[in-house]
Parts: structure tokens; C-alpha cells; sequence
């Protein structure tokens, strides 16, 4: 019966000692408290208490936590915002008293904070200086932050801005702003694209017109120099210049006539084509080479008596 006493006896020792042993985790703090005063920080592995004498009063992580803080301001041109700030910090580990027992909530404390940094740089800015200069604005709210919670035992890693949220309306106007601003580039190029391709297309004529030019110069050129020959031609027969000369404008004459009667296509022309309509027209040809001769001879000899007064005033001039 004796015996029987002993084991319940055994168990409350076993489950005495049991109870002293407690284990910490990796990356984790545990602050240990006799009779509700702060005793000693336990880091991780396997611990002991005194049982029913001391208590575990929390357990610390001391890995980086993030807090996300979004904040409503205006800017400097009366548009308002909606910022997400992302705060990343961590318990020290020699300060983990300090963490504990100095705030009572660090998440409400650190948001205080942020709403304090930024509602004070913000307004301070137009709202695409926002956009550009958010990174300003984190260095701000960890600045603020890093001296204020050292004191606490947290430590600030960094703070991003991570978003930009303006009002609606805003940001439809915007998108309307940056698509007339794409609009007008695009026309830009295009205007730009359709006067180099006015340029090439004038240059491209030019050339064109003084290549035809060219080649109707050397058409001309070799027209010349065929008429010559067969007037030489001519004229070695017994035939003189004009007549020469109207009778190759008669036989060109009978060419044109034959390569409008070979087209099927050809427009309608009328020309006189009687009988004596060949002759006629070299009598009337020959008549006017003649009549031009005869100008241009008694043209020479107006002019060269011309020459020979006005030699003669000048040398009287000179005696």
C-alpha cells in the first residue's frame, strides 16, 4: 500500500521538472520573469526555469517583419494621393527589453511615424515630383524612423514607396495628357517622313528631267549630224542646200503620215494631203530658205557698213 503512495509522489516530481523545460526556437527571444519581474532573455535552444517560480512573459521574433502603412495626403497642386509604404525592420537582439517592455504597440507607433514623414514631404511636392522623387521620400521616412525607434530596440532596415495611387479622374487625365503628347510625336515623324519623302521624290524628278534633257540634247545631236550627212549627200548629186533641206522636211513629212496610218490607236489628224499638196509645200519651203537668205545677207551688209562709219567717226575723232 506503501508503494502505491510513492507513484503519484513520482509523477508530480516528473511533471515538476517537466515543466522547467522549455525551448526556444531559431531566431526567437524568450524574456523570463520571476514573481512578474524581468529575470533574464533566453535565446534559442533548450532552457530551463523555476517551475511555478518563473514564467515565460513572451516569445520575440527576431527575424525582419514588414509593416505595410498606406497614407492619404494632397500634394503641392491640390491632388490627392494614396501612398503604400512598405517598412521593414527588426527586434535587436541586445535590445529585446527594450522591445518588449519600452512599447506596448510598435506596429500603431511606426505607423505614427510614417503618416507623420509623409504627410509633411508630400505636400511639399507636385504630383509627378511624387512619382519621381518617391525614393526621396522613403529616405525621408526611414531617417525619422531609424532615430526614433533605436531607442526602442528596432532597428529600421528600409522603407519603400510602393505604390501611387492617385484619384481616378487624375489618372485618366493623365493617360489622356501622355497619349496626345504620344499623338503629336507620332505626327511629328510622320510629317517629317512625308516632307523627306517630298524632297527625295522632287530630287528624284530633277534628275529624271535632266537625264531626259540630256538624251533629247543627244537626239537632237545626232538628228543634226544625220541631216548633215544627207545634205552632203545631196549636194555631192548636184542638188543645193535648200533644196536639200525641203526635200528631207517633205520626205519626214511622208514618214509622219505613214506611222499615223500603221496605228490603230492614233488620234485623228487632219493635214493637207491633195495631190499637189507635196509639191506645194517644197515650192513653199524652198521660197522661204530663199527669202531668209536674202535677209540674212542684206542684214550682214547693213551691219558691216554700220562697222565702217563708225571706224571712220572714231578716227576723226582721234585727229
Amino acid at each position: 500500500m506503501g508503494s502505491f503512495i510513492w507513484i503519484p509522489i513520482a509523477f508530480l516530481v516528473i511533471f515538476t521538472i517537466l515543466s522547467g523545460v522549455f525551448i526556444v526556437k531559431q531566431q526567437t527571444a524568450v524574456l523570463i520573469e520571476t514573481f512578474g519581474k524581468f529575470t533574464s532573455v533566453r535565446q534559442s535552444g533548450i532552457q530551463f526555469k523555476i517551475p511555478f517560480v518563473q514564467r515565460i512573459a513572451a516569445r520575440i521574433g527576431l527575424k525582419i517583419q514588414q509593416l505595410d502603412v498606406i497614407i492619404e495626403t494632397k500634394t503641392l497642386d491640390d491632388v490627392f494621393v494614396k501612398l503604400k509604404v512598405s517598412v521593414q525592420y527588426v527586434v535587436i537582439k541586445e535590445k529585446v527589453y527594450d522591445a518588449y517592455y519600452k512599447l506596448e504597440y510598435p506596429h500603431e507607433q511606426i505607423t505614427s511615424y510614417v503618416f507623420d514623414v509623409v504627410r509633411a514631404e508630400v505636400p511639399k511636392m507636385k504630383l509627378d515630383d511624387v512619382f519621381v522623387k518617391k525614393d526621396d521620400i522613403a529616405i525621408a521616412v526611414k531617417s525619422e524612423l531609424q532615430d526614433a525607434m533605436l531607442d526602442y530596440g528596432f532597428d529600421i532596415i528600409k522603407t519603400l514607396v510602393t505604390d501611387i495611387d492617385p484619384d481616378a479622374q487624375v489618372k485618366e487625365a493623365m493617360n489622356r495628357i501622355n497619349a496626345s503628347e504620344r499623338q503629336k510625336t507620332a505626327a511629328q515623324f510622320e510629317g517629317d517622313a512625308a516632307r523627306i519623302l517630298i524632297v527625295e521624290k522632287a530630287k528624284a524628278e530633277a534628275e529624271s528631267k535632266r537625264l531626259q534633257g540630256q538624251g533629247i540634247a543627244d537626239q537632237r545631236r545626232e538628228i543634226a549630224r544625220g541631216l548633215e550627212e544627207s545634205v552632203d549627200v545631196l549636194n555631192n548629186v548636184g542638188i543645193n542646200s535648200q533644196e536639200a533641206s525641203a526635200l528631207i522636211v517633205v520626205t519626214q513629212h511622208y514618214d509622219t503620215l505613214q506611222s499615223i496610218g500603221e496605228e490603230t490607236n492614233s488620234n485623228l489628224i487632219l493635214l493637207p494631203n491633195s495631190p499637189q499638196a507635196g509639191s506645194d509645200m517644197l515650192n513653199n519651203m524652198i521660197a522661204s530658205f530663199t527669202a531668209s537668205n536674202q535677209i540674212g545677207e542684206a542684214m550682214k551688209e547693213q551691219n558691216a557698213k554700220k562697222g565702217i562709219v563708225n571706224k571712220k567717226r572714231g578716227n576723226s575723232n582721234n585727229s
